[in-house]
Formats: structure tokens, C-alpha cells, sequence
């Protein structure tokens, strides 16, 4: 099996290919600065990431900006401080402020050549315009969690996207490559689609999840890459 033998790429987002865990924790900023005792990075992200799976879990349907503002104000309870409404709605609307990978514009451009290409993503559709912009790029599809009324790790994220590519673009399910970092999000429920995948290990050289859950299932990967750079350049290497 090679990485040029199939036909559609379908990407994570966050986490990916947009520096998420560096958006959260800047925009958690107004809440941090109230802490009495300054916490780490991972720290905090990693409460966000409970309080997010949490909130995911029992609103799938809620709209990302509004569920994010919703995750402020819940560790803000957790650490017995107060977030004004501005502040939790500020907060869900900073998508668009977190900054991209420097790799990922150009990786996107230079697999665009070869690959169909389309995003299976737990944003809105708004918040996500944002970080289009940031990647450059004209996706195939852009299937948001706001699109098919819940959040990944839910499979039927992967059912909808599954029938997009084949209704909108030919595309049959054992032709598509799933490219994320998050094993929880994206490699457990991919392995139980029987999908193929890339693994972008971004944290591996940090200890922990981050601002992701620890995964609730088997997994396995087929490729694993540091960086979105790593996987372009064997790609390189592969067609050359």
C-alpha cells in the first residue's frame, strides 16, 4: 500500500493543520489571568479537553462557537472563578484567531495536485471560514460538525462524509486517505470505518494529550509523520 494509491485526502483540522492547542490557550487569556496560581500549558488544556469532550457528548447539536463559550464557563466553575458573558462568547469566537502550522498552507497546496481534498471537521460553519482563509485552500467538501448535527468521535460524522465524496465526487470510501492528529477525534473511529491513515504526531516531542482527550478504543496507523512537511516529503519521495 503507498500513500499515491488513493484518490481523496480527508483532513482533521485542529489540531492538524490550525495550531489549536496554542489558539486555546491564548484565547483563555482573560480567564487564565485570574488564576491565583499561574498553572502550565498542558494543565489547562488538558482540562479543556475534558470539559470540551463533556460538553460535545451532551450537545451534539450545539453550534462549536456557542459550545466553546460554553467550555470557558465550565473551567471557570472548575477553578471556582467567575467569566463574564463577553469574555465565555469571546472566547468562542476566537476560531478564527488561532494561528495555522507554518507548514500547512504549503503542504495543502502541494497535495492538492495530486489528492481530492476535503475536511471532516467538529467546527461551525462560520468559525471555520476563518481558518480557511488561514490555509489557502478551495476544499472538495468541507463537512463541519454543524453539518451533520454532531461532534467526533461520533461515527456519523464518518457516514456523512463517506456519502459526500461518493454522491458529490465519485469518490468510494477504500479510495480515501484520513489525514488528523487527534487519536480520539479521528484514528479510533476511522479504524472502525475501516478507513487508511496518517497519523500527524504534532505533540511528538511533548509528553501527554494536550487539548485532547486520552482515546476510548482500538486504533491503528498505517503512516505517522511529525508534521504535515514530514508527509509531503514522503510523498516526494514516493512518486519521484
Amino acid at each position: 500500500m503507498k500513500l499515491s494509491d488513493y484518490k481523496m485526502l480527508t483532513f482533521d483540522t485542529y489540531g492538524t493543520l490550525i495550531d489549536w492547542e496554542s489558539g486555546i490557550h491564548d484565547g483563555l487569556g482573560p480567564l487564565l489571568d485570574k488564576l491565583p496560581l499561574k498553572l502550565s500549558r498542558d494543565e489547562v488544556l488538558e482540562l479543556f479537553a475534558e470539559c470540551e469532550m463533556r460538553q460535545q457528548a451532551e450537545h451534539p447539536q450545539q453550534v462549536y462557537s456557542s459550545l466553546l463559550a460554553d467550555v470557558g464557563r465550565a473551567m471557570a466553575t472548575k477553578w471556582q472563578l467567575k467569566l463574564s458573558d463577553e469574555e465565555a462568547q469571546s472566547f468562542g469566537r476566537s476560531v478564527k484567531h488561532w494561528p495555522e502550522f507554518a507548514d500547512s498552507a504549503e503542504s495543502l497546496k502541494y497535495l492538492r495536485q495530486h489528492y481530492l481534498m476535503a475536511t471532516v471537521t467538529n467546527c461551525d460553519r462560520i468559525s471555520y471560514m476563518g481558518s480557511n482563509a488561514r490555509l489557502e485552500i478551495e476544499w472538495d467538501g468541507i463537512y463541519t460538525a454543524q453539518d451533520i448535527g454532531c461532534y467526533k468521535p461520533n461515527l456519523r460524522n464518518f457516514h456523512y462524509m463517506f456519502e459526500r465524496a461518493r454522491r458529490d465526487l465519485g469518490v468510494l470510501p477504500h479510495e480515501i486517505l484520513h489525514v488528523a492528529q487527534s487519536l480520539t477525534h479521528d484514528m479510533v473511529p476511522a479504524t472502525q470505518m475501516g478507513m487508511s491513515k496518517v497519523w500527524i504526531n504534532r505533540r511528538y516531542n511533548v509528553e501527554g494529550m494536550g487539548a485532547t482527550a486520552p482515546p476510548q478504543g482500538d486504533y491503528t496507523i498505517e503512516w505517522e509523520f511529525n508534521s504535515m512537511a514530514d508527509f509531503v516529503a514522503a510523498h516526494r519521495e514516493e512518486v519521484a
